[in-house]
């Protein structure tokens, strides 16, 4: 790292004091599993992010995409429409249920699933369609719904970075049969680790409520088969902390991607769509002209973190690659352009400056060289 100036990380997940006295009043209580803290934080949860939707905390994300998925009675033979620009347990779940994920292709602009480019692979054993709220923006779910509608498809969202995320002025989590967030701990909001799931029907939350606790809603009265993915109340209440500050949170981190927004040249700045609320979970810009690695390895020995989410889409990773697959052009574009830099709450003004002129400077001796 050049200069004396300290290091912006990536990411900066927070844990602070009322975190740990929450952590420490819950071990201190006795009452560490399912408890009356993972009760508290579905109902605050609903109240707050989803409109007062069914809530059913989990012990992840990839948890609550896959028990989603199970509750729906998806399982062997059936397809599942899933983008391939995602992290891999947006596929991952599908397979873990037994089903397969069919890829399609994403917008350009939002990086979320194409509706067009998913209407082209439903085929007759298409059960459900997976959009993915990449980097905190909410996918197109008006055409998505209409399409699953066309289909008689079901929708699972997966939500995992958007959570405060709106379309219209409605929270996503909202659209589908069922949505799943992460409290992964770089995520806008965390729990060490953790998930929630969130849906309108009830029959379905009680049979997720099953699946997550080896199918019993009384102890030793098993109902159906289940699994063991219960959130802690340690998680729970760490999250209930994390939940109070989140609009706060993503006003700055929305307030950060504005100043980005107006410092940046000669990079492609993220662009919300029509009626969109942008929670940032990425700042992600697309870099011209193949300089994105040179870029990239620039801005860190300058001390500035980045990240390429995703350097592989997930139709070529080795558990799905498959060369007849048809070509997904804009995911493999976007792949190789991708660079999200710092905007977590906890970069300053003079940080986002630092590195708006880093990335100016470098992509401008870059283009000069090329």
């Amino acid at each position: 790292m050049s200069g004396s100036a300290p290091a912006v990380p990536a990411a900066r997940p927070v844990i602070g004091e009322a975190e740990i006295e929450a952590a420490v009043r819950v071990l201190r209580s006795g009452r560490v599993v399912q408890g009356p803290e993972v009760a508290a934080f579905e109902e605050e949860f609903g109240e707050q992010l989803v409109d007062g939707l069914h809530c059913v905390a989990v012990n992840s994300g990839t948890s609550a995409l896959q028990l989603s998925l199970m509750a729906l009675g998806i399982g062997r033979g059936d397809e599942v429409v899933v983008p391939s620009f995602s992290f891999a347990a947006s596929a991952n779940a599908v397979r873990l249920v037994g089903a397969e994920p069919v890829f399609a292709d994403i917008d350009p602009v939002t990086y979320c699933l194409d509706p067009s480019a998913a209407a082209a692979v439903i085929g007759p054993r298409t059960v459900a369609v997976m959009p993915v709220h990449l980097y905190g923006h909410p996918a197109d779910m008006d055409r998505i719904m209409k399409l699953a509608g066309r289909h008689n498809l079901a929708i699972v969202e997966d939500a995992c970075q958007a959570h405060g995320a709106l379309l219209h002025g409605r929270p996503v989590g909202g659209f589908g049969s069922a949505a799943a967030f992460s409290f992964y701990p770089t995520k806008n909001m965390h729990a060490l680790e953790g998930g929630m799931i969130a849906t309108d029907d009830s029959e379905l939350a009680r049979t997720l409520r099953l699946l997550r606790n080896q199918g019993m809603e009384e102890r030793y009265a098993n109902e159906i088969v289940g699994a063991n993915m219960r959130m802690t109340d340690v998680a729970a209440a760490i999250g209930r902390v994390q939940l109070g500050q989140l609009p706060e949170w993503t006003e700055r981190r929305r307030a950060n991607a504005k100043t980005l927004d107006s410092l940046l040249e000669s990079v492609g700045t993220p662009q919300a769509g029509d009626g969109v609320q942008h929670v940032y979970h990425q700042y992600t810009v697309r870099v011209p002209g193949g300089h994105r690695d040179a870029l990239a390895d620039a801005l860190r020995e300058r001390g500035i973190g980045c990240a390429v989410y995703y350097p592989t889409p997930i139709h070529r990773l080795r558990p799905y690659n498959d060369p007849a697959r048809p070509p997904l052009p804009e995911t493999d574009r976007a792949c190789e352009a991708v660079l999200s830099l710092p905007v977590h709450p906890g970069v300053g003004e003079g940080e986002l400056r630092r590195i708006a002129e880093a990335v100016n400077e470098v992509m401008a001796d870059l283009e000069a060289d090329a």
